[in-house]
């Protein structure tokens, strides 16, 4: 294992380090059923893409009760 020639000092440890931060997802409020999905793709609720159906989603049904 190779060992480090000079000592680094923290200042110049951590500027290296800043650029490893974890960024949040960018949200945006989806055209047709304005929920808020991921940027870029199609909404996993309506199946819409910039204003467009790309998808048809199957609607939900509820189940009746079994006498």
């Amino acid at each position: 294992m190779s060992v480090p020639k000079q000592h680094h000092t923290k200042g110049r440890r951590d500027r290296r380090r800043v650029r490893f931060k974890i960024e949040s997802k960018t949200l945006v409020v989806c055209s047709h059923c304005k929920k808020m999905i991921k940027s870029h793709e199609i909404c996993s609720y309506c199946g819409y893409y910039k204003g467009k159906e790309e998808v048809k989603m199957a609607k939900k049904t509820k189940k009746k009760p079994k006498k």
